[in-house]
């Protein structure tokens, strides 16, 4: 029986890591397509998560709510915060420190 349940854990952890994986990729393609949209430019074309937690959706499903920030700028001289805020696959909501408009 305990067999069965380290299976199950590590079954729960590598299901849990992939979703992760896949949530980070998401947040990078939203960011870049956000930066491109104003004329910016995703610095390190990377986003690091900052906080997560479990939050009901519309429709009363538990889904993870995850905060990404990412830097970028936008005069190629500077750096400036953002962050992406991800309910399961969908985003909603993306804030930019104030910045320059192209």
């Amino acid at each position: 029986m305990i067999q069965l349940f380290f299976i199950f854990l590590i079954a729960m952890l590598i299901w849990f890591w992939h979703d992760t994986m896949q949530a980070r990729e998401h947040a990078i393609v939203i960011g870049k397509r956000h930066c491109q949209n104003d004329g910016l430019q995703l610095l390190d074309e990377t986003v690091s998560l900052s906080s997560m937690k479990l939050r009901r959706n519309d429709d009363g499903q538990m889904m993870f709510r995850r905060v990404y920030e990412f830097e970028f700028s936008d005069n190629g001289d500077n750096r400036r915060l953002g962050s992406i805020t991800l309910l399961g696959r969908h985003a909603e909501s993306i804030q930019l420190e104030p910045h320059l408009m192209q």
